[in-house]
């Protein structure tokens, strides 16, 4: 059993053992609401699953969500999701599976983890023993798969490349440091960035004022737009240079919104890529864009959840 939990929407499904997902449903995550309001949606979501016929066959639960999380105190703490800070959510949702019959052992990871245990299971980093896997969109995270396993860390955030240091008198980010990869490469500080040197996005333009604007200017070759995703791309390229220096990874896969933009974002990507990969053994370190896309998070709760808990936990 899967469950992705994100700031618009939260899913569920039945995974089988092959990945493919069956008794999918999704709920829109509740706005203006507590703690107990949000979490209602996760206990429809689980409902819906216990009326599947394969409800009785499931054997683990894992959690995907947005961060930051701590999974050694099974909490949550969503950016994007105001009503939850330090919300219980693993031990909610393991009440919720026994009061439908499942007693479960459950797992909890961020989404970047989750994205990653996905794209090594079935995605772009299959076959890959050593891989970084990021996402980029509103913020950027990401995960790490080190000797074929899944490295989350105590807390669950190793791998959170989004708040590497790349410039050390760069931009104060959110997490209060300064030069983080998000504050620099994330899809609202590229657009903030143009912004500021006077981009505007033409009338009628798709995308608008957001990176996705930003990237359709770009690839009609507006120079203010092309240098926001060069910057972003440079930034991107020094993180990826350095995760893979420190644990020595091959591939990096980036899946996310921004992603979507294609070789506007992984063009300067793998060009800066040649100034920071510069020792022999990360010459040959790829960068990929992910596989899985929208499907990632559910597939990777249910990944994350068969790498690490037991063999033979559940029944």
């Amino acid at each position: 059993m899967a469950i992705d939990i994100g700031g618009t929407k939260i899913a569920g499904a039945l995974v089988l053992p092959d990945g493919t997902m069956t008794a999918t449903t999704r709920r829109p995550t509740p706005r203006d609401t507590d703690a107990d309001g949000v979490f209602a949606a996760v206990a429809e979501v689980v409902a819906e699953l216990a009326r599947s016929p394969l409800w009785p066959a499931a054997v683990r639960c894992g959690i995907g969500s947005a961060g930051p999380v701590d999974a050694s105190r099974g909490t949550v703490s969503p950016v994007n999701i105001g009503a939850w800070r330090g919300f219980p959510v693993q031990a909610r949702v393991a009440a919720e599976l026994a009061r439908h019959g499942a007693l479960l052992p459950t797992v909890l990871v961020g989404d970047g983890v989750a994205m990653t245990a996905a794209e090594h299971w079935l995605g772009a980093a299959r076959g890959h023993a050593n891989a970084l896997c990021m996402v980029v969109s509103t913020g950027v995270g990401g995960g790490l798969i080190l000797n074929n396993r899944l490295h989350p860390g105590p807390t669950g955030n190793a791998g959170h490349i989004g708040h590497i240091s790349v410039a050390f008198d760069g931009p104060r980010c959110v997490c209060g440091s300064r030069g983080c990869v998000e504050s620099i490469a994330s899809g609202t500080a590229i657009a903030r960035w143009a912004a500021e040197q006077g981009w505007t996005p033409a009338e009628g333009a798709a995308g608008d004022a957001t990176a996705a604007g930003v990237a359709a200017a770009a690839d009609a070759g507006d120079p203010l737009a092309l240098a926001a995703f060069d910057r972003a791309g440079r930034a991107l390229a020094a993180a990826i240079a350095a995760g893979a220096t420190l644990v020595e990874t091959g591939i990096a896969v980036i899946g996310g919104g921004v992603a979507v933009s294609g070789d506007t974002l992984f063009g300067p990507i793998r060009t800066h890529l040649a100034d920071y990969a510069t020792l022999s053994y990360v010459g040959g370190l790829e960068v990929v864009p992910a596989a899985l896309g929208t499907h990632a998070g559910l597939i990777g709760a249910a990944a994350a959840a068969a790498m690490l808990l037991p063999e033979t936990a559940g029944r």
